[in-house]
């Protein structure tokens, strides 16, 4: 392996160690595999183009093109033309991504969920980084300034991590960017000697290895790596800065103290419901026997953007003595107030609140902040549900039917915002909303038939087999193929409903559990949930159940109902207990999901619909990415193929003087005007076939760049005859025809002169006829003659001739095997 590919393989390396220190912030980490075969991809047509050799910025150039084509491949496929060609349509999806990659960023703490939209931002942030490195320490070979982007790199992640192991990813990042400098540096001072050292060199020792200069670096290396970790720790800092492990804020995201700017990650709904075993995640004790609507809910999801529902970003307090009364309730619709204690399972680490909604009262230890917009409690810096047990005092609403189909228009602040539904999501969502809802007479109505819509009348099927999907078209997709669970109808059923006018939002939590033989109920992963909350002026927020087999439908939305009945008032139950429950996890033992999940501190529903999907499998992925490097290779393999030979040509013909003749695959130079050069022993001899060798090479590149611009080689001419017709149909200026005619009397005296000796500056009369060329003739000749060359045809030609050969070879070797030996006669 050479020098420079060694220094390639070293700057992909630094590249992808410094990107470790991106792993904790997102999970699953599957997105550093992605990483590493992009990587290796970039690397590689960065070490081929280098080898053609192609111009410093056209190389970086390729790696840029091949790099996006592969970008898109993944991220656009469908909006891409031939799945991996980025078009109008790929460039605006990828601005969609990067859009809501950034508001996942400010929303969700860490370890954040993989969505596509952060999967693009690390994956294409680490891909520009290693361009960027491989371009400065490879392509330019300045292998220090290439730190400059891996510290960017390392800094990004260090600012936004909280951890307790930054110092590994540090020294994992240094200890990449020192084998960057080792390699460039030993690739330098092999060239040089030993340049550091004046002790003798041992015998049979290679003077171009240079061990002096490499331990050097090493010293180098270790005393500026100490310099890095001691320097800061004397010098005055500011707290708080990009390094800090947290900010001020609520949870362990980024925030100000005074407001929401990042929500716990919450695992995917689908792997909760599909977990092998379930467990149970907190269990508690209510004074009612009704616990059909004891729904814990987590977190409102208020907010929709076309692709997503999420939570918006909120004003927080200090949690008051006493929750206010819940927005919109009037004096009027019956209530009853229930306690529950609440303990939760040890494993179980959430960052938000798990309440009966609307709850009133809360007795909790610990740092806890209220949002009163969702009426939910998050976690003060770091503080969360592990292990822990509260005292819920909550609301449990009985509005008739007659109060909801009654209610008056909602403020206009709150319609504005909580009906808001982007232009991206495509029209037959809100056209199957008025179809299902036709002929209804009041908000409630259109609210219960979409509902039935769901849940009874339109054909859906629950299934978590299905795919969460993700981009604006996948609530149209949910609509058409009726198969899906809780995230789908939720968020299907409160889109719709936004689209009628009827304010609605999304609520996370879990359903009310199962009862166990000591009176108390326990909540499982397998309870996880989402349901669509609408409101109605009046009653405030109103749950709503559309998904199928899930949860119960409240009293006041069954079609069955009469209008205006009463509901029944749950009644406290005066023997139920408000001891915590201390029974042990429904399961003793848990799957490998179960386990990772318990060692995250983010455990339940998830709160969005763009997580699920992790792209297509790694070997279509690879042949896609084989066909379109095929694709780009084959209508540049003329100029690839052009661009080499010239390169080995010139190099050749510059180093004849001490490399001996040329060697240039698919060519014999020696006989390439129809004369042989016997090579005797001798110096004179040597002497001969080097000249001969650095002319005729620099010869054919003349001819064959007039080729290229038109003018056709005629073998049938003496050199002086067709450097003559070169000059005269290439009108050439003096300049020009000298540097020609120079070349041309070159290779007569190789030919004809009793002792050839090669002249200096033919290449550059090579490369002053090239530029002569370009400036007499149009633009599309100039392009056409480096695209598409036309002397590129003697590939063809040498292709045949190898083919000729091999075939003969053959043919030998078989009557060689067949001839029958001397004297022996047939039968």
């Amino acid at each position: 392996m050479s020098g420079r590919a060694r220094l390639a393989l070293c700057a992909a390396a630094a590249t992808l160690m410094a990107s470790c220190a991106l792993l904790p912030l997102v999970s699953p980490a599957t997105w550093i595999l992605q990483v590493v075969f992009l990587l290796a991809v970039q690397t590689g047509v960065g070490a081929l183009t280098r080898r053609v050799p192609l111009a410093r910025p056209l190389t970086i150039a390729c790696q840029a093109v091949v790099t996006l084509l592969l970008l898109t491949l993944f991220f656009a496929r469908d909006q891409s033309i031939a799945g991996f060609v980025p078009g109008p349509e790929a460039f605006r999806h990828f601005g969609e991504l990067l859009q809501s990659g950034a508001d996942d960023v400010g929303r969700y703490a860490i370890p954040a969920p993989l969505t596509p939209g952060i999967r693009l931002m690390i994956v294409g942030g680490v891909l520009v980084i290693g361009l960027l490195v491989d371009a400065l320490a490879v392509t330019f070979r300045a292998a220090a300034p290439a730190g400059l982007p891996l510290l960017a790199l390392y800094s990004v992640a260090a600012g936004l991590s909280d951890g307790g192991t930054d110092w590994l990813w540090f020294l994992t990042a240094a200890a990449g960017y020192l084998t960057l400098l080792l390699a460039e540096g030993r690739e330098r001072l092999s060239q040089w000697g030993r340049v550091f050292s004046t002790a003798p060199r041992s015998p049979g020792r290679d003077p171009g290895h240079a061990v002096a200069p490499a331990r050097t670096g090493r010293r180098i290396g270790a005393v500026a790596l100490g310099a890095a970790l001691v320097v800061p720790l004397a010098l005055p800092s500011l707290s708080g800065g990009l390094l800090d492990g947290t900010g001020t804020g609520v949870g362990t995201g980024i925030g100000n103290g005074n407001t929401i700017s990042a929500v716990n990650p919450l695992v995917s709904l689908r792997d909760s419901l599909n977990v092998d075993q379930d467990r149970q995640v907190m269990a508690y004790r209510t004074n009612t026997d009704d616990t059909q609507d004891m729904y814990l809910r987590i977190v409102a999801l208020d907010e929709f953007d076309g692709t997503t529902w999420k939570p918006a970003q909120r004003h927080i307090t200090a949690v008051p003595d006493t929750l206010p009364t819940p927005a919109g309730l009037a004096g009027s619709v019956r209530r009853t107030e229930i306690d529950t204690q609440i303990s939760a399972a040890d494993w179980y680490a959430q960052d938000w609140l798990p309440m009966p909604y609307p709850a009133t009262d809360v007795k909790i230890k610990g740092s806890w902040r209220y949002e009163p917009v969702g009426r939910t409690l998050v976690g003060d810096h770091g503080q969360n549900t592990r292990g822990l047990q509260y005292g819920v005092k909550s609301l449990i609403v009985q509005p008739t039917a007659e109060q909801l189909a009654s209610a008056p228009e909602p403020p206009a602040a709150l319609e504005r915002e909580f009906t808001k539904v982007p232009s991206s999501v495509p029209g037959v969502v809100a056209r199957t909303a008025r179809e299902v809802t036709a002929g209804s007479s009041d908000r409630y109505e259109e609210a219960v038939k979409l509902q039935d819509y769901f849940s009874l009348d339109g054909g859906f099927t629950y299934d978590t087999d299905v795919q969460v999907g993700n981009g604006p078209n996948a609530i149209a997709r949910f609509l058409r193929d009726k198969r899906g669970f809780c995230v789908h109808f939720s968020f299907a059923m409160a889109t719709m409903a936004r689209t009628l006018g009827i304010p609605a939002r999304v609520a996370v939590g879990f359903t009310p559990g199962s009862p166990l033989p000591d009176g108390s109920m326990s909540v499982g992963l397998r309870d996880a949930h989402a349901w669509p909350e609408l409101y109605f002026e009046g009653v405030g927020w109103t749950r709503f159940e559309p998904t199928p087999t899930r949860g119960s439908a409240p009293s006041y939305t069954q079609s069955n109902a009469p209008t205006g009945q009463e509901p029944v008032a749950p009644r406290p139950s005066l023997s139920s207990s408000t001891a915590p429950s201390t029974a042990p996890s429904a399961g003793q033992s848990c799957s490998a999901q179960e386990r990772r999940m318990a060692e995250c501190p983010s455990q339940s529903a998830s709160a969005t619909v763009s997580s699920g999907d992790d792209g297509p499998p790694w070997y279509r992925v690879l042949a896609w990415t084989l066909l379109g490097l095929v694709v780009l290779a084959v209508p540049l393999a003329p100029m690839l193929w052009r661009l080499r030979r010239r390169a080995v040509r010139l190099a050749s013909a510059r180093h004849a003087s001490s490399a001996g003749p040329p060697s240039v695959p698919g060519e014999r130079p020696a006989d390439e005007l129809g004369v042989t050069v016997l090579p005797g022993e001798g110096p004179v001899s040597r002497r001969t076939e080097v000249a001969v060798g650095h002319t005729l090479a620099v010869w054919r590149e003349l001819t064959d760049t007039a080729w290229d611009y038109g003018i056709l080689p005629d073998d049938a001419l003496t050199p002086r005859r067709a450097a003559e017709r070169i000059v005269r149909l290439g009108r050439l200026d003096p300049p020009a025809a000298e540097a020609v005619h120079r070349v041309a009397g070159a290779v007569e005296q190789v030919l004809f002169a009793p002792e050839p000796r090669a002249q200096a500056g033919l290449v550059d009369d090579a490369r002053t006829l090239r530029r002569a060329l370009r400036s007499t003739v149009s633009g599309s000749k100039r392009v056409r003659a480096v695209v598409a060359p036309r002397s590129a045809r003697r590939a063809v030609w040498a292709a045949a001739d190898r083919w000729m050969d091999l075939r003969a070879r053959w043919a030998a070797r078989w009557a060689s095997l067949t001839r029958r030996p001397s004297g022996q006669q047939s039968g």
